[in-house]
């Protein structure tokens, strides 16, 4: 897999016009990491299923989703982060995440800018790097799927989440995702949204994308 840098420094992190589990902004700083260009793929997936006989996620093998370009979906948070150990990597923090979404710098309302592409939406996971790229030349991190991150959610944490490094709440009963997902009717959400998923479900619109330590 190919991996880019995302210098360390500070960013503003949330929207002041969004969602109140959005706000407020606040600026955050992070020490520096690599975020995976894509997601992770099944053509990824199946050499680990190969190798360390994990279970196959939902939706395996099953017409539409079972491209080895797409990217996997239907695994669990669990799955995710053991698959992330195997390939030598981890789950990103949601800062990091939101960080790097953006660009690195301040950044537009989506990935690529301020306006949606102008295709509506996908009927399927589309192939890995469908979405325009970036300032980092990340793809898919809007319309494509949602990606599991590595904190426990808290709608309120942005109010008293710390300066460095956050990495959310010690307990919870969901996790968080990010990025839109392709079977939503609008699926282009924007850098800043939250979203969270109980960790145990495995549902066709979720996947991860793997980071490492800079």
């Amino acid at each position: 897999m190919q991996f880019v840098t995302v210098a360390g420094g500070e960013f503003t992190m949330g929207r002041g016009d969004g969602h109140p589990a959005e706000r407020p902004p606040h600026r955050v700083w992070l020490g520096a990491f690599r975020l995976a260009v894509a997601p992770v793929t099944n053509a990824d997936w199946a050499a680990w299923l190969a190798t360390a006989g994990a279970p196959a996620p939902a939706f395996w093998g099953v017409a539409g989703f079972d491209a080895p370009d797409q990217p996997v979906v239907g695994v669990s948070w669990d799955e995710a982060a053991a698959f992330a150990a195997w390939a030598g990597a981890r789950l990103p923090t949601e800062a990091e995440w939101e960080k790097a979404a953006r660009g690195g710098v301040a950044g537009g309302r989506y990935p690529w800018g301020d306006a949606p592409p102008p295709a509506g939406r996908f009927q399927a996971p589309p192939p890995v790097r469908s979405t325009p790229p970036n300032p980092l030349g990340l793809h898919d991190l809007s319309g494509v799927c949602h990606e599991w991150c590595a904190d426990w959610y808290d709608e309120t944490y942005y109010v008293v989440s710390p300066e460095r490094d956050p990495r959310g709440p010690a307990t919870g009963t969901r996790r968080v995702s990010r990025g839109g997902a392709w079977r939503h009717a609008d699926p282009w959400s924007a850098v800043a949204h939250r979203s969270s998923l109980p960790p145990h479900l495995r549902y066709s619109d979720y996947g991860v994308r793997l980071a490492r330590d800079g």
